[in-house]
C-alpha cells in the first residue's frame, strides 16, 4: 500500500499522540501494553502517550485534534456514537481494548454481600464526571437504583483514593471495571481478602435488556487474588479511538500492527488478548465506526467482505 509508508513516516517523525488514563486505573496499564506491541510489530509506527484523566480527557481532546488516538470506556463510546441530540461522533474506532465487567468490591471481613446490602452505604464511585460512575449509573438505571440517592455517594479525584478509603473502612464497597483492574487487585492483595458483588441473574437479564450495548460477561476464577468461583456480571467494550480525519494511511498501519500481534499469541502480559479483528467488528457501536484504514486492512485479510 503507497499511501501506509507516508503515514507511517509521519507518525515516526512526529509521534501519535496517544491519551491513555490516570494512574490506577487499567487504561494506563493496557496503554503501555499497547505501546510496546505497535513498537514489535512496526517499529516505523512512533506513539507517544499521553497522561490524561481517562476518556472524561480523552474524548474532547480527541475531538479538537489535541489527540491522534485515545483510550474511551465503552459506556461513553456508546453515548458518542449513538447520541440522541445532534449527529454521531466524528472519532472512529482503531480497535477494541477489552470488555469492561463492572462490579463492586467489598472487604471480606463486612457483611455485604448483595447490592441490596449496599443501599444506604458509602459507596465509592471514583470521578463523578468519570467513565466508572457513568457505567454505574448505566447499571444501576436498570434496576431502579440512584447511586446519589440510593447509597452514600463518595466520589474522588484519583482512582488510587477508593482502595485505601474501603480498605480503611471509610467506605463500604468501591465500584470498579476492567480486565484486572488495580483498585480491585490491590483490595484483593489485603490480607484481610475481598468479596465481589455483582448482579444476580436476574438482575443482569434486566440490565442488558435495557441497555443493549451491554453485555453478560464472566471473569474466570483467579482473576483476581482469592477469587475462587467465576463471577458473572455485565459490561461493555472499551477502545481505541482515532480523531476526525486522522490518516488512513495511520490508521490502516496500527491494524496491521494489531493483528500481527494477535497472530502471535499471548504477548505483552496479555494485555492485548481481546484487541482482536473479531472482537472490534463484532462490538462496533456503529456500522459506521471503523476508521478508515482499519476498514481498508480489514477489507485486504477477508475480515470484511
Amino acid at each position: 500500500m503507497a499511501g501506509a509508508s507516508t503515514g507511517e513516516l509521519a507518525a515516526q517523525s512526529t509521534g501519535l499522540k496517544f491519551g491513555t488514563g490516570g494512574e490506577g486505573g487499567g487504561f494506563v496499564v493496557y496503554a503501555g501494553a499497547f505501546v510496546d506491541a505497535v513498537k514489535w510489530a512496526n517499529p516505523s509506527v512512533g506513539i507517544k502517550p499521553v497522561p490524561t484523566r481517562g476518556s472524561v480527557e480523552n474524548v474532547p481532546m480527541l475531538q479538537e485534534g489535541k489527540l491522534d488516538i485515545g483510550l474511551v470506556f465503552g459506556e461513553v463510546a456508546q453515548q458518542l456514537f449513538n447520541s440522541k441530540q445532534g449527529p454521531p461522533t466524528q472519532l472512529k474506532v482503531i480497535c477494541t481494548v477489552y470488555a469492561s465487567p463492572g462490579m463492586f468490591v467489598v472487604r471480606a471481613d463486612s457483611r455485604y454481600r448483595t447490592i441490596e446490602d449496599l443501599k444506604g452505604r458509602p459507596v465509592v464511585w471514583n470521578s463523578k464526571e468519570g467513565a466508572l460512575a457513568l457505567q454505574a449509573r448505566y447499571v444501576l438505571d436498570a434496576l431502579g437504583l440512584d447511586p446519589d440517592k440510593d447509597f452514600e455517594p463518595i466520589y474522588t479525584d484519583r482512582m488510587t483514593d477508593g482502595p485505601a478509603m474501603l480498605m480503611e473502612g471509610r467506605a463500604s464497597a468501591l465500584w470498579g471495571s476492567g480486565n484486572r483492574w488495580p483498585g480491585f487487585i490491590k483490595v484483593a492483595s489485603d490480607p484481610r481478602g475481598a468479596r465481589f458483588i455483582t448482579p444476580d441473574k436476574d438482575q443482569i437479564d434486566r440490565i442488558v435488556h435495557k441497555h443493549s450495548f451491554m453485555r453478560r460477561i464472566a471473569i474466570p476464577p483467579g482473576r483476581y487474588p482469592g477469587q475462587s468461583d467465576a463471577l458473572l456480571t455485565v459490561g461493555s467494550w472499551s477502545y481505541v479511538l482515532a480523531r476526525p480525519f486522522l490518516d488512513d494511511s495511520v490508521g490502516y498501519a496500527l491494524a496491521a500492527a494489531l493483528h500481527k500481534v494477535e497472530k502471535a499469541g499471548s504477548l505483552f502480559g496479555g494485555q492485548l488478548a481481546e484487541s482482536t479483528v473479531k472482537n472490534t467488528l463484532v462490538s462496533l457501536p456503529r456500522l459506521d465506526a471503523l476508521q478508515g484504514g482499519a476498514e481498508l486492512y480489514y477489507r485486504e485479510i477477508g475480515a470484511i467482505r
